[in-house]
């Protein structure tokens, strides 16, 4: 401790000379005592600890002293030349401020018209700026962009949910062509797909690629050889693709190979094929009925609602971090309308303790701990509640307006509802429903048979010959959402290009 001298040649050792002796017999010096926590040095010279902070807090102050007074000597020593100086040029620059302030005064209304004009030109093309610089990704289709707000936004989730042979599958392969593209249609970046169910089918992108026109550059005046992308043609190298078979494989490529690829390539976008897969293979909704598979299946839906929260701030955090879209496709399930189930009353003991015996004669014994479950209560069962809880607060009710699902009262079709609950749909930013519908070709005409013919009713039945398929925008942040049922959906096709939109003419016949 011989450096507190040195530094504060004015600090009161006497004050703390012990203090002082013990920190030069354990080598700390005032760099050490300033630094470290005064409960660690107490822990190595043993002394206390109030001590300590008295003794640090006096040398804090002591520098501040020094500090201060160094300040007040240069500032006098600065105060003294600029005064000298200023005494000498005043004369010259009293004479030069009267035309100096005319000439502030004309730069400052010059500025000022200046900021007026672009405040009003900014207003008036507000609205071509935002469509312009919004950053977006194109499904190769104009009017499925215009429906989509631009198309699908970068920093956040968006989700494609259908039936299966909806369309979802090639929506996804079009985002991982189309973010190859130059702005404003796509990004010049690459794309990650992640497959829970089958490979990349790289036999259908071969076939866009060879027949879309945006992709082979020709609607920007290219001759297809990609002159009109400025050179850079979308390609199948530029497409990272795995197959994540079960929910292990497909947390861990999530949570560790992704976010070093993301750092090592310029990828634009991640997309999941499908996000509810695994998900629903692995986790079970109930065993065997009995009490213990009520009981496991609470903790796999506890469990399952924690893993699907993990994985929405997982996804999100890989969008906003690194600017990309993440796009997942998530299956459906049918609805089935909720039937309220009939309280069954006990009318006395006598009655219970019957129905129990009887039961026990017809069913054995299932299990070991059947014998350790608790005698029938004697008790009657409680009364349902007088007043059922509205119905505009039930789940029912609401999941109209983020499903897709239920919003029409006249929908011929019946309702679907996205995969892994309410949970996830508070985890994405969009969702995009697909909806498809059979088109039947009308029954041949019957022909003359025998009476003891069998084939009449193979004769007169309609024949399926194609899908009509829809796109639906449930909610986004950055689109309006479809009208209800089909009114507001956008009918659409799939071609050999890619998706396409079905005009009105071609609808109506």
């Amino acid at each position: 401790m011989t450096d507190l001298l040195r530094i504060l040649p004015s600090f009161p050792v006497g004050a703390f000379s012990n203090l002082v002796a013990t920190a030069e017999q354990h080598g700390l010096s005032t760099t050490d005592l300033l630094a470290l926590h005064p409960v660690d040095i107490a822990k190595q010279t043993r002394l206390p600890v109030l001590d300590l902070r008295r003794f640090v807090a006096a040398i804090q102050a002591s520098l501040a002293d020094e500090i201060i007074v160094e300040e007040l000597t240069l500032g006098k020593r600065r105060r003294r030349r600029t005064s000298t100086k200023e005494e000498e040029g005043g004369e010259q620059r009293g004479e030069k401020e009267e035309g100096k302030e005319e000439d502030d005064e004309e730069e400052e209304e010059k500025e000022k018209q200046e900021q007026e004009q672009e405040s009003a030109a900014s207003r008036d093309n507000h609205d071509e700026k935002t469509t312009t610089t919004r950053r977006c990704i194109s499904t190769l289709d104009d009017d499925l962009d215009a429906a989509l707000g631009g198309g699908i936004p970068l920093g956040c989730i968006t989700e494609f949910a259908g039936e299966s042979g909806a369309g979802k599958t090639q929506f996804l392969l079009s985002l991982c062509l189309s973010v190859q593209l130059p702005p404003p249609r796509g990004r010049g970046r690459q794309a990650v797909y992640i497959s829970t169910e089958a490979g990349l089918a790289t036999s259908r992108l071969a076939q866009m690629l060879a027949s879309n026109e945006v992709l082979l550059g020709r609607d920007e005046g290219g001759d297809g050889d990609g002159d009109g992308h400025g050179g850079l043609r979308p390609s199948l190298d530029n497409i990272h693709a795995t197959v994540t078979p079960d929910l292990e494989s497909q947390e861990h490529i999530l949570e560790y190979q992704v976010p070093v690829l993301l750092e090592r390539h310029n990828v634009g976008i991640v997309v999941v094929d499908s996000v509810a897969a695994n998900y629903r293979a692995e986790f079970h909704r109930g065993h065997d009925g009995g009490g213990t598979g009520g009981r496991a299946a609470g903790a796999d839906m506890a469990a399952r609602r924690a893993d699907l929260v993990r994985l929405g701030a997982l996804l999100r955090l890989l969008a906003r971090r690194h600017d990309i879209a993440v796009v997942v496709a998530n299956q459906v399930a049918d609805r089935f309308d909720e039937v309220t189930p009939t309280p069954v009353f006990a009318s006395s003991s006598s009655s219970t303790t019957t129905t129990a015996s009887a039961s026990a004669a017809i069913h054995p014994q299932e299990s070991p701990l059947a014998s350790r479950a608790p005698p029938p209560s004697s008790y009657p069962l409680p009364p349902p509640p007088s007043r059922p809880p509205p119905s505009a607060l039930r789940l029912d009710h609401q999941q109209r307006w983020f499903t897709g699902w239920g919003d029409d009262p006249h929908a011929v079709d019946p309702a679907k509802t996205p995969s892994l609950g309410l949970v996830w749909s508070t985890q994405i930013a969009c969702r995009v429903v697909l909806l498809k519908r059979p088109v039947y070709a009308p029954p041949p005409r019957r022909r003359l048979v025998d009476d003891d013919d069998d084939d009449d009713d193979a004769d007169t039945t309609p024949s399926r010959t194609a899908w009509r398929r829809w796109m639906k925008v449930v909610f986004a942040p950055h689109a309006p959402a479809s009208g209800q049922g089909l009114d507001g959906c956008l009918e659409f096709e799939v071609t050999k290009e890619g998706l396409k939109t079905v005009k009105a003419s071609t609808t109506a016949s």
